[in-house]
């Protein structure tokens, strides 16, 4: 079964950094859409931001522009999001997903992503 893998959440402080990678398991990430979304206590899922399978990166989330960027390593099979400047207010579990095979472009509704990963618990407090 296809499975996405996320790691590097942790907690860290206002102001600190994080890198989250999503990795591929039995599939390549290249053939797919990956996008990052995230989830805070008592909310919706929500989207973050996204990579094509062209490398053209999609904001969803207005307040994380020039603060979180998005890459991928297609020779080690991850995507990363790089998180800088963070704030209490990104304190959420964060999800990568990868949308179906064949479609290039991002979305902001994950219910457009068909494979997901465990989730990374990422905590912003001092």
């Amino acid at each position: 079964q296809l499975q996405l893998v996320e790691s590097g959440g942790g907690l860290v402080q206002p102001g600190g950094s994080l890198r989250l990678s999503c990795a591929g398991s039995k599939f390549t990430l290249d053939s797919y859409a990956i996008g990052w979304f995230r989830q805070a206590p008592g909310k919706e899922r929500e989207a973050v931001l996204c990579i094509s399978r062209s490398a053209s990166t999609t904001y969803y989330d207005g307040s994380v522009e020039g603060r979180f960027t998005i890459s991928r390593d297609d020779a080690k099979n991850t995507v990363y999001l790089q998180m800088n400047s963070l704030k209490a207010e990104d304190t959420a579990v964060y999800y990568c997903g990868a949308r179906p095979h064949g479609y290039r472009d991002c979305s902001g509704f994950w219910r457009e992503y068909d494979y997901w990963g465990q989730g990374t618990q990422v905590t912003v407090s001092s």
